[in-house]
């Protein structure tokens, strides 16, 4: 008897109504791969961009990046994971949008008991997200200023939480004020409403004229300019997402002429490309959340079937925290 499972495949780029609900056999293991049967899945915009085609993908594909589940089979050579454990991961290839599959090994973490599959399948993309930009892309140290915008968003607060526990100042950004409350309550220790006042002016208000250390900007063609302008001088401008548009060409002389800036785009990917850096940065987000110094917030979940209706929400910027799919 042949496995089948509901899997989200595009055949072209487009609009949500592009994602289509289909059964798909998912085999066994071959070496260095295992078979997760998913209890939840995690929605993130890298699958907005795949499914729009501004990150292109070899159709027709699969989406999703992130689930959490129990392993059902092992291939050849795995020794990290083993049948019947609960894992959860962020990686590629793309998939994740299904009730089970056939995927590399290496980046699938072991999920401790005391985290909920729908925690873990909330988490994984963004807080590795999060452990990459405060620990890995520019030094960061008690009583530095962040700047970060979407505070409100699954990414943004949990880096409110954890910049709180590390002992940095995080400013936020958000559209509404109910956004900006909860932000706050997170542990931003400033938000700014973007659509009711100056976040340029407002940063300037609130650090006194010196500026941020850093600006984390995961929305893109909006804040990107303007971000520079909130920086001190040497400051580190990290941009690690589009959701606003793709950033337009820049000159990098820009980046001399407002203090010496520095600039990166980075991503999750080029991080646990590492096995081994991969479940590091997975065992310091468990330990975030185990210890309750940040707690994952789903604040929206659709069935499977509904997918299409989950990315409407997420691209019209109505969900806060993270949003999961249930297989």
């Amino acid at each position: 008897m042949q496995l089948t499972a509901k899997t989200v495949v595009i055949h072209e780029t487009g609009g949500p109504e592009v994602l289509r609900i289909e059964e798909r056999h998912v085999g066994d293991p071959g070496p260095g791969e295992v078979r997760i049967r998913h209890q939840a899945c995690g929605l993130n915009f890298i699958d907005v961009y795949q499914r729009s085609g501004l990150y292109p993908l070899a159709l027709p594909h699969a989406l999703g990046m992130e689930a959490a589940g129990v392993i059902e089979a092992v291939g050849e050579g795995v020794t990290h994971l083993s049948q019947g454990q609960r894992a959860a991961y962020a990686s590629a290839p793309p998939g994740a949008y299904a009730q089970a599959r056939v995927m590399p090994a290496a980046q699938v973490c072991p999920l401790p008991e005391s985290i909920s599959f729908r925690t873990a399948a909330a988490m994984m993309l963004k807080g590795m997200t999060v452990e990459y930009l405060f620990h890995r892309t520019t030094p960061l140290k008690r009583g530095d200023t962040v700047l970060f915008h979407a505070a409100a968003g699954g990414v943004g607060l949990i880096a409110c939480q954890w910049a709180k526990s590390e002992g940095i100042t995080l400013v936020g950004t958000a559209g509404t004020d109910e956004k900006c409350s909860l932000a706050q309550f997170n542990g931003a220790a400033h938000c700014i409403n973007y659509r009711t006042e100056d976040f340029v002016a407002r940063v300037a208000e609130i650090t006194d004229g010196k500026g941020v250390d850093v600006v984390m900007d995961s929305v893109g063609a909006d804040t990107f300019e303007r971000s520079l302008d909130c920086l001190k001088p040497l400051g580190m401008m990290i941009s690690f997402g589009n959701a606003s548009g793709p950033v337009p060409p820049l000159d990098i002389g820009v980046l001399a002429q407002k203090g010496s800036l520095r600039l990166t785009r980075p991503t999750l990917f080029t991080h646990i490309s590492d096995p081994s850096v991969c479940q590091a940065m997975a065992r310091r987000l468990f330990g975030k959340v185990e210890g309750k110094e940040v707690k994952i917030h789903v604040d929206q979940q659709f069935p499977l079937e509904d997918v299409a209706n989950a990315h409407r929400a997420l691209e019209a910027r109505q969900t806060t925290g993270s949003t999961i799919l249930e297989p």
